[in-house]
């Protein structure tokens, strides 16, 4: 249908139309509650001599929408109802364009791909930084077990284990990287080469008497 503004049409509508707003309403009370209908906001003059009557709207949802019946005339009957339904008005909110399901799906299907991949991302980000906290919690754990075995060691100590003077009394493998026993088998020698030397000194006091005797004789 054709609308006509109502300045342009009213002189032109079947003036039992213009008047035929308890037809209207009693149209629209049958597919909404009355509460929903609010007062009369005009009417437009469709072709054939069709009038729609508009009545505003008071659901919050649909702001700039009217209840609009169209009235007609036939020949020899009284005013009837054609139909009754919502329409948006100048400026109403009206839901956005409609995009087929096919590109919709697309449009959903990349939009979650990039955020797997963003998730992915973060996850192998926070993989990484878990590695460097692992190995520096045991890098702790080390250090704190060779505290706690040099606290043992200090432990272990008493007064038999220091000197008069109040340094410690060192035993066998107490020195690490020396060997005791090397140390001892040098002694050893050492003491050997002393016992040697002393003979040998004997042997050359004893020579040296016996040529002073067959000098004296």
């Amino acid at each position: 249908m054709t609308s006509t503004p109502e300045s342009e049409s009213s002189q032109a509508a079947d003036e039992r139309l213009l008047a035929a707003h308890d037809l209207a309403l009693a149209a629209l009370h049958e597919i909404t509650p009355a509460t929903t209908v609010g007062p009369a906001a005009g009417y437009t003059l469709e072709e054939g001599g069709v009038v729609s009557l508009r009545f505003e709207n008071t659901m919050l949802g649909y702001p700039g929408w009217f209840w609009t019946v169209s009235v007609a005339v036939v020949e020899g009957s009284e005013p009837t109802v054609l139909e009754a339904e919502l329409l948006p008005g100048d400026g109403a909110l009206l839901a956005p364009e409609w995009v087929p399901w096919a590109v919709r799906l697309a449009e959903y299907q990349s939009a979650q791909a990039a955020l797997a991949a963003e998730e992915r991302e973060l996850a192998a980000a926070e993989g990484d930084d878990l590695d460097e906290d692992d190995d520096d919690a045991n890098d702790a754990e080390d250090d704190e077990d060779d505290e706690d075995d040099d606290l043992d060691d200090l432990d272990d100590l008493d007064a038999a284990d220091f000197d008069e003077d109040g340094s410690p009394i060192l035993h066998a493998g107490d020195l690490d990287g020396v060997d005791i026993d090397v140390l001892d088998d040098g002694d050893d020698d050492s003491d050997a080469d002393d016992d040697d030397s002393d003979t040998d000194d004997d042997v050359a006091d004893e020579d040296l008497d016996d040529v002073t005797d067959d000098e004296d004789e």
